[in-house]
Parts: C-alpha cells; sequence; structure tokens
C-alpha cells in the first residue's frame, strides 16, 4: 500500500513539474523583468543586428519597422506579421532610411530616406565634442507600394525631412522638417498637399504622433532655456547636429494651439507615444540613471500627473507603441540580445 501511495504522489509530482516547465509563461517570464506587472505574454518578433520604430497598419496585423541587418551597413525598412514572419524589405536598399509608416488601405508605407542623394550611407557622425544625432538634408518623404515600388515623393526641400507618421483617422500626416531653417512639425495631406506649419518656437520638435481620434499629437522637443544653451543649439544646427541630452515630451491640439508640457525629467526623454485613451503617454527615457545610459519606459499622464515606470532593464527600451484596442503593446528592446548594440522588436500584452 505504502508502494502505491509513494508511486501515486511520483506521478502527481512528475505531471505537476512536467506542466511547469512546459508552460508558456516560463518563455514569457524569461522576457519579463522584474517589476514589469504591465506586461505579460512577451514574444521576440526579431533576432539579430539593430531593429526599431515598429508601428502597427491600419489593419492591426503587420508591423513596419527599421533595421540595420545581414548586407545593409545602415537603416532599411522592412513589414513583417505580428508573430514576426514574413519579413519584407520594401525600401530600395540604398542610402539611410528612417520612420515608416503604413497609409489607410495599408497598400502604401511612407518612409524617409537618403538614397536619392547617395546609395551609400551617409559618413558616421563625429562625436568627438559628445554625444549628437545628425539631421541629415538629404532625407526626404516617398510613398512605395509593399513590393517596393516608389510612387511619390511627398517632400523635396533641400533640407531635413524625416520622421513622419499618419493620423489614425486617416488624413494628414506630421513631419519634422528643417525647411525654415530650424526643425519644426509640419502637417500635409496624404498625397503632399496643403503643406502646415505647426510650430515655430526655437528649438528642436519631433517624433510627433496623432491621437487615436486625431485631435490631439505628442512630441519630443528640445527648446534652448538660456543663452549658453541657445548658443550650443544655433552652432550645433549650422552643422545639422542636435544635442538630444535633454528632451520633454509636449501635447497640442492637432491645429498646433493648446500646446502644453506634459514631462519636466531633464533627461533624454522621447518617443512619446498616446495610449488608445488620449489621457496617458507612454515614453521613453533615461530619468533616474546618473549616467543617462539606461533607457526604459515610463507613462504619464497628459497633465503631466501619476509618473509610473512600466519596464526595468539595464539596457534600452524605447519606441513603444499601442495598439488600437490597448491590449498590445509593440517596442524595441536591448532584453535578451546576444551581440553588443543588439536591439530586437518586442510585443507584449498589455495589463492594466
Amino acid at each position: 500500500m505504502k508502494k502505491i501511495i509513494l508511486w501515486i504522489f511520483f506521478v502527481i509530482i512528475s505531471i505537476g513539474y512536467f506542466a511547469a516547465t512546459t508552460n508558456t509563461d516560463e518563455t514569457d517570464m524569461s522576457l519579463v523583468l522584474k517589476g514589469e506587472n504591465h506586461l505579460k505574454n512577451v514574444r521576440q518578433l526579431t533576432f539579430g543586428g539593430t531593429n526599431a520604430e515598429a508601428y502597427f497598419s491600419f489593419s492591426q496585423d503587420r508591423l513596419v519597422f527599421q533595421s540595420t541587418r545581414g548586407e545593409f551597413e545602415c537603416d532599411q525598412i522592412f513589414v513583417m506579421d505580428l508573430d514576426g514572419s514574413n519579413v519584407e524589405l520594401i525600401s530600395t536598399g540604398k542610402g539611410k532610411t528612417t520612420c515608416a509608416y503604413f497609409l489607410p488601405g495599408d497598400s502604401l508605407i511612407l518612409y524617409s530616406s537618403t538614397h536619392a542623394a547617395s546609395d551609400k550611407c551617409p559618413p558616421p557622425v563625429d562625436r568627438s565634442r559628445g554625444y549628437v544625432w545628425k539631421l541629415e538634408d538629404e532625407f526626404d518623404i516617398y510613398l512605395a507600394r509593399l513590393d517596393g515600388t516608389i510612387v511619390k515623393t511627398l517632400t523635396s526641400s533641400p533640407m531635413y525631412d524625416a520622421e513622419a507618421t499618419v493620423s489614425p483617422t486617416g488624413d494628414r500626416i506630421i513631419f519634422t522638417s528643417l525647411r525654415d531653417g530650424d526643425p519644426a512639425l509640419y502637417t500635409m495631406n496624404l498625397d503632399g498637399t496643403d503643406l502646415r506649419k505647426l510650430t515655430d518656437r526655437k528649438g528642436y520638435e519631433g517624433g510627433a504622433f496623432y491621437s487615436l481620434d486625431g485631435t490631439k499629437i505628442v512630441y519630443r522637443a528640445n527648446y534652448p532655456r538660456d543663452e549658453e544653451e541657445l548658443a550650443d543649439y544655433e552652432r550645433l544646427m549650422e552643422e545639422r547636429k542636435l544635442r538630444p541630452m535633454r528632451l520633454e515630451v509636449y501635447v497640442m491640439d492637432a491645429d498646433g494651439s493648446n500646446l502644453k508640457q506634459v514631462t519636466d525629467l531633464g533627461a533624454a526623454t522621447f518617443a512619446p507615444f498616446f495610449h488608445p485613451d488620449g489621457k496617458r503617454v507612454i515614453f521613453s527615457s533615461n530619468y533616474g540613471d546618473p549616467e543617462g545610459r539606461i533607457f526604459n519606459l515610463y507613462i504619464i499622464n497628459t497633465d503631466g500627473t501619476g509618473l509610473k515606470q512600466i519596464t526595468y532593464n539595464n539596457s534600452f527600451d524605447g519606441f513603444p507603441v499601442f495598439s488600437n484596442d490597448g491590449k498590445s503593446l509593440v517596442w524595441a528592446s536591448g532584453r535578451n540580445a546576444q551581440a553588443t548594440r543588439e536591439i530586437n522588436v518586442f510585443i507584449a500584452d498589455w495589463l492594466e
């Protein structure tokens, strides 16, 4: 009798152990870090290279993203399914690209590229005087089919035109341009007509996104606070460079009115994106890291209250994007990286 009881006990323990070791949550937990209570069922969609800025299609079943991988020495534009399969190159494979976005109907994609100026990647940025971004004059915005065919050049100014995104209502494009000598936000129709300048404050404004209902805009900005910062900003801008060590998040109405500052963290705060409720903004920041090297995701109310940390990575988490129903979060992360500077795209269920 004792042997039978011991055998039953052994079987129960074995079944429990097998269930625990084969539960899909085990894979999930290996990608979820301590304190990340809003994330569940995390899946890694890309493996190797530098992958970032993944945005949903209008049908919410595909992602468009930029990646430096394989034969490419700088970013090109790709699309993939939500499980990371069916990866396809969209851009020309020439020059450098950035900031791709689907148009309504999901048959066209816009992105910025330098390929018209050169087949080669732009030269590396000189950072001998500190960390800076380069706003390449050669960037223009293009419309392309899913087979890569470019159907239209939306901008053709001799200055930087990039960081374009599309309103979820499907009627306007917003982007950053240096065409007037200072990086400002502009909007236009999907065919490039009806160009309107929304901002005119001295300083860099970029990374703009519309709210789900199309009535609000969120963006990142670097506004010089004193004469010393202004002099440094103007000197760098002559070289088409920006020192992004202090960026804050702002919101405004879709016509550029009712501007409000959301964050005041004194850090490199970027990649803001509206939660579908329109009342909160998720973003990436090195806030809290004395050395400024670690970036994590945070969420905050649009009135500046309720700041909450979402990820607790010791490397990089950035470019967060919600699905329209608010049930999924896509972002780029250095977690689970197998090589130096490897960044991959992840998707997770969002838990309120």
